[in-house]
C-alpha cells in the first residue's frame, strides 16, 4: 500500500509573511516584532525619554487611582480585571496595589501575545504583589476576546492600554470595539488608552528615536524571518522610516530597501524582488481627539462615561460602557 504524504500546512506566521511580501504595496504585521528579543527592545522603547506614552499613562494612574477604583468597583461589587496586551504591567501595578489597599474583590487576567512577557509579568507580580489573584492568558487580542466568558456573572473590566487601539485603522478599530461590546454585559466597562494629537515632532521623535531602538524593533521582524523561515534579509540594506499626517492623526512605520535586491525565504520557497526605495509597511499608530473617540464609540455601540488625562494633556484614558 502506497504511503500518502500530507502536504505541510503553513503556520500563520508563514501565511502572513507570504501574503504581505507578495502583495503591493508590501507589508508585514507589527505583531511579529515580538519574540524574546523584540520584547526586550519594546521594554527599552517604553523607557526612552522620547516615548512619552508610558509616562503619561503612569501619571494618569498615579493621580487618579482612587477615582478609577471607585469606577471599577461600583457599589463594592467584585470584578475581573482583563488586560489586553499586558506587557510588563508597570502601570497596571499602580492600580493593583491600590485595589488591594482598598480591599477590593478582584481577579487580574493579563493577556499578551508573548508567553515570555506573561511569564515575566507573573513572576514579577509573585515577587512584588503576591496577594493579587492572577490568571494569565497567552494569545492575540482577538483570540482572547473570543474566549472571554461571562465569568459566572462577575463584572468585567476590560483594559486596553498603551494606545494599542492605535495599531488599528478606524474601520478595524470599530470592528474590534464591536467584538468587545458584544462580550460586555450591562455593568461591564472598557478602559481604553488613546494617544492624542499633538505637536507632530513630538510624535515623530517617539517612533524614530536617535539611538535606533525603534529601528531595531521594526527590523526584528526581518530577523525572525531569517531565523525561523530561512530568509536572507540583509538588514543593512533597509532603513527605518517614520511619517506622520497631522490631518488624519496617522503615524506609519516603514522599512525601505536602499537597493534593487532579491530576498529568498527557504521555508516558503519564495523569492521576493525589491526595487530601490521600495517599502514594507510595518506599523500604524493612530492619534486621536475627543470627537474621533466619541465617533468610534458611537459606531461600536458604546458610549463614554468618564475620561482621565495626564497633567500635560498629551494622552487620555476613556471609560466606555454599552449604550
Amino acid at each position: 500500500m502506497q504511503e500518502v504524504i500530507s502536504p505541510m500546512i503553513e503556520t500563520q506566521f508563514e501565511k502572513d509573511v507570504r501574503q504581505g511580501l507578495t502583495d503591493f504595496p508590501k507589508y508585514l504585521s507589527s505583531k511579529y516584532f515580538y519574540d524574546k528579543k523584540g520584547d526586550a527592545l519594546f521594554q527599552k522603547i517604553m523607557h526612552m525619554p522620547e516615548y512619552y506614552l508610558t509616562d503619561c499613562e503612569f501619571d494618569i494612574f498615579s493621580q487618579n487611582k482612587s477615582e478609577i477604583a471607585e469606577k471599577f468597583a461600583s457599589g463594592g461589587q467584585p470584578f475581573k480585571l482583563i488586560e489586553l496586551g499586558a506587557g510588563d504591567g508597570k502601570k497596571t501595578k499602580i492600580l493593583l496595589r491600590h485595589f488591594l489597599e482598598k480591599k477590593l474583590d478582584f481577579t487580574y487576567q493579563p493577556i499578551d501575545i508573548s508567553s515570555n512577557v506573561l511569564e515575566g509579568l507573573e513572576n514579577s507580580l509573585r515577587e512584588e504583589i503576591p496577594e493579587v489573584k492572577v490568571i494569565p492568558k497567552q494569545g492575540t487580542y482577538f483570540e482572547a476576546l473570543r474566549e472571554i466568558t461571562d465569568a459566572n456573572g462577575v463584572r468585567k473590566i476590560i483594559m486596553f492600554l498603551g494606545s494599542n487601539i492605535g495599531n488599528l485603522l478606524h474601520n478595524q478599530a470599530i470592528l474590534f470595539l464591536k467584538d468587545v461590546q458584544a462580550l460586555m454585559n450591562k455593568n461591564d466597562l472598557l478602559f481604553i488608552g488613546c494617544d492624542l494629537k499633538k505637536n507632530p515632532k513630538t510624535i515623530l521623535d517617539a517612533y524614530n528615536d536617535p539611538n535606533g531602538i525603534t529601528e531595531a524593533f521594526n527590523k526584528n521582524v526581518l530577523i525572525r524571518i531569517n531565523n525561523e523561515l530561512g530568509g536572507n534579509f540583509d538588514l543593512d540594506t533597509f532603513i527605518h522610516w517614520e511619517v506622520y499626517d497631522p490631518e488624519t492623526g496617522t503615524a506609519k512605520s516603514y522599512l525601505v530597501s536602499k537597493i534593487d535586491q532579491e530576498v529568498k525565504i527557504e521555508a516558503l520557497e519564495l523569492k521576493v524582488q525589491f526595487k530601490a526605495w521600495e517599502t514594507i509597511h510595518t506599523e500604524i499608530s493612530q492619534k486621536y481627539d475627543d470627537s474621533t473617540v466619541h465617533w468610534l464609540a458611537q459606531q461600536s455601540g458604546l458610549e463614554i462615561c468618564d475620561q482621565f488625562t495626564d497633567s500635560e494633556q498629551l494622552y487620555k484614558n476613556y471609560v466606555l460602557r454599552r449604550k
